[in-house]
């Protein structure tokens, strides 16, 4: 994972690549933000782990992390919502959540941000039937459990976090659950992270630990951390 992500720095960050009509898998290794970065690794890890890497492997890779059950149909087939992105892939054996293994705590989710901001997203202004859909799944992810470690609590476990791991931000953002996500980097002695940086428009490894980082972020409270399993096809 770590290598993979390597691969990309210095590319740049670009917002809303996905948002194409009708709804399609985008493939793009050229340009990315926080989550098409993480998915593109993952994806092509998991492509490299194949008995015979291709092409065509990649891209069913892609769609399988990408989409609800690796099947689109519509708008709403993606996986808008980070922490459902997460129950997805770890039910069908991409990755594994460890955060409550690694000293992780409860967190309760209450999700209504898209279906309460439908101006926001192209497709749910001018659906009303993809809000519907939408504000049914929220309500589905919130009754789940999930596990975060508090922002105050990360340096005494952060020995738990392993290169590679997909780190996940949660926020205090009414109605939002995960705000930014990266992979884990041991840069020497510091824990950081390689990611997609709207700040900096680019990928980059971060260059404060990942405590420090979250000390700046206002909105920020704490992180998730998934594991990508291998891949045994």
């Amino acid at each position: 994972m770590v290598e993979t992500a390597k691969w990309f720095l210095g590319s740049p960050y670009v917002a809303s690549t996905l948002e194409k009509e009708p709804e399609g898998l985008v493939v793009n290794l050229q340009e990315f933000d926080c989550m098409t970065f993480v998915e593109s690794v993952t994806a092509l890890v998991r492509t490299l782990q194949c008995h015979k890497p291709s092409f065509d492997s990649y891209l069913h890779n892609l769609q399988s992390i990408r989409y609800r059950n690796g099947i689109i149909n519509n708008y709403t087939d993606r996986l808008h919502y980070t922490s459902d992105w997460i129950f997805e892939n770890q039910r069908r054996g991409f990755v594994k959540d460890v955060s409550q293994m690694i000293g992780g705590i409860v967190i309760p989710f209450n999700l209504s941000f898209m279906s309460t901001h439908p101006a926001s997203y192209h497709q749910l202004n001018t659906n009303s039937a993809f809000v519907t859909v939408v504000a049914s799944k929220e309500k589905e992810i919130s009754q789940r459990h999930y596990y975060f470690i508090p922002e105050e609590q990360i340096e005494q476990h952060q020995s738990g976090i392993k290169d590679g791991d997909i780190i996940g931000f949660v926020t205090s953002v009414a109605g939002l659950d995960i705000s930014h996500v990266a992979i884990a980097y041991h840069l020497g002695e510091k824990l950081t992270f390689i990611h997609a940086s709207s700040a900096l428009k680019k990928v980059v490894v971060n260059e404060s630990s990942l405590v420090e980082y979250l000390k700046d972020i206002k909105h920020d409270i704490g992180v998730v951390i998934v594991r990508p399993l291998g891949n045994r096809r």
